[in-house]
C-alpha cells in the first residue's frame, strides 16, 4: 500500500438527500432532486450494500444530507447496484453539476481517482481508502477502527466470560479489505488483552491476526452466506458474534434466532441498536466509526469556497472519530466493573500506554 503522506486535517460532519438510482448493470445512472436555496450541490454515491444498510452507506448519505440541510440546499445521490456501476455513477453526478461528491467504500478508489483527475473543479471525499494518491481535489477520510475494535473485543470477552464456562467470541468479514480487517485485528487483540489481564481463556473464532486469515462472506450482500457462517460459529460455542460486513449482521441475527441461542451480536460502523431496532434485542454494543460526521464536515468545508482542504482526516479514539457504543439493554447484564475498565483502557490507548497496532493501519500516518 502507498503511504498516506498528506498532513492530518479536520474531523467530520454532513448531509445529503434526494433521489437517484442506477439502471441496468453498467448503464449510466440517473438522479433527481428538489429545488435548492443554494447554488452549491453536494452529492453522494453509494456502494452495492445500499443506502439502507444501517452501516457506512447509510451513514455517508445521512452525513451529506445533514450538511445539505445546514447549507440551505438539497443533494443528489446515486446507488450502485454492481461494481461496474461505479464509474457511471460518478459520471452521472458530474453531468448533474455536483460541486462535491462523497464516496464511502474501499472499492471506490480507482473510479473516484479517475473522475477527480478528469474534473479538477469538483471536490471529492474518499472515505475508507488508504491507497488514494495525493490529489488537490480529493480528501481522504480514514479511521483507526482497531482502537475501538480493541474496546469491542475486550467487552465481548468480558461478557462471554461472564455467561459461559467455555467462552468464545467470533468475528468475520464481508470481504478481505484493510477497512474490514482493521476492525478484526482490534477485536482479537482486545480479547487477548482481556485474557492476559484476567488470566482467562476466552477463545477467538474467525480471524487470526498473525496470519491475517479468517472467515469472509465474499461480499456485503449475501445474508444467507452470513447466516451460514454465523451458524457455524454458534456450533463452535460462540457467545458473541461480531460481523464486520455492513448489513450482514442481519444474517447473523437470523442464525441466532433460528438456533434459539443466547448468543449476542456486536455491530460495527453505526450504533446498530439505534440504527436498526429490529435486532436491538441482540446487540451487546457496537464498534462505531463516525462516517456521518466525517461526511458532513467535509461537505460543509467544501461549500465554504476557497482552497479545498485535501489533508487526510484520521478518526481515532482521541478525536472521537471512533468509539464504543453504550451497552443499552445489556447495561445490567455485563460485569459491573466493565465500564470502568473500558474507560481506563481507552485512556491508555489515547496516551500510548497500550499500543494498538494492525497491518491494515500501517498507512494511517
Amino acid at each position: 500500500m502507498t503511504s498516506l503522506t498528506k498532513r492530518i486535517g479536520l474531523g467530520a460532519v454532513a448531509a445529503l438527500g434526494s433521489v437517484a438510482l442506477l439502471t441496468a448493470c453498467g448503464t449510466a445512472p440517473s438522479a433527481t432532486s428538489t429545488a435548492s436555496k443554494s447554488t452549491f450541490l453536494p452529492c453522494v454515491v453509494g456502494d452495492v450494500g445500499g443506502f439502507n444498510d444501517h452501516s457506512f452507506n447509510q451513514l455517508s448519505l445521512e452525513g451529506v444530507q445533514a450538511a445539505a440541510k445546514k447549507l440551505g440546499t438539497t443533494a443528489k445521490k446515486v446507488q450502485s447496484q454492481t461494481t461496474t456501476d461505479y464509474a457511471p455513477a460518478f459520471a452521472s453526478l458530474v453531468s448533474q453539476k455536483c460541486n462535491s461528491i462523497v464516496a464511502a467504500g474501499f472499492q471506490f478508489g480507482d473510479p473516484l481517482v479517475a473522475s477527480a483527475k478528469a474534473n479538477p473543479k469538483i471536490d471529492y471525499v474518499m472515505i475508507d481508502n488508504t491507497t488514494t494518491p495525493v490529489l488537490p481535489n480529493v480528501k481522504d477520510v480514514v479511521f483507526k477502527t482497531s482502537e475501538a475494535g480493541f474496546l469491542g473485543g475486550y467487552a465481548a470477552a468480558a461478557y462471554a466470560d461472564s455467561v459461559s464456562k467455555t467462552p468464545a467470541v467470533a468475528t468475520y468479514g464481508g470481504q478481505k479489505f484493510p477497512t474490514v480487517t482493521i476492525f478484526m485485528d482490534g477485536v482479537v487483540d482486545g480479547i487477548q488483552y482481556y485474557n492476559s489481564q484476567k488470566s482467562a481463556s476466552v477463545k477467538t473464532l474467525g480471524w487470526n491476526v498473525k496470519t491475517q486469515n479468517g472467515s469472509f462472506v465474499g461480499n456485503f450482500t449475501d445474508q444467507n452466506k452470513s447466516k451460514q457462517i454465523a451458524s457455524g460459529f454458534l456450533d463452535q460455542g460462540a457467545n458473541v458474534i461480531i460481523p464486520v460486513a455492513g448489513s450482514l449482521y442481519q444474517g447473523a441475527g437470523k442464525a441466532i434466532t433460528a438456533a434459539k441461542s443466547s448468543a449476542v451480536l456486536e455491530g460495527v460502523d453505526a450504533d446498530v441498536y439505534e440504527s436498526d431496532p429490529t435486532v436491538k434485542a441482540l446487540i451487546l454494543t457496537s464498534i462505531v466509526k463516525k462516517v456521518d460526521v466525517a461526511a458532513q464536515t467535509a461537505t460543509e468545508d467544501a461549500a465554504k469556497g476557497g482552497k479545498f482542504d485535501n489533508s487526510t482526516y484520521i478518526g481515532d479514539l482521541k478525536n472521537g472519530g471512533v468509539a464504543l457504543a453504550p451497552f443499552h439493554d445489556y447495561s445490567s447484564k455485563v460485569p459491573s466493573t466493565l465500564s470502568g475498565e473500558l474507560d481506563t483502557i481507552k485512556a491508555a490507548i489515547i496516551d500510548g500506554t497500550i499500543a494498538v497496532t494492525s497491518p491494515a493501519a500501517t498507512t494511517l500516518k
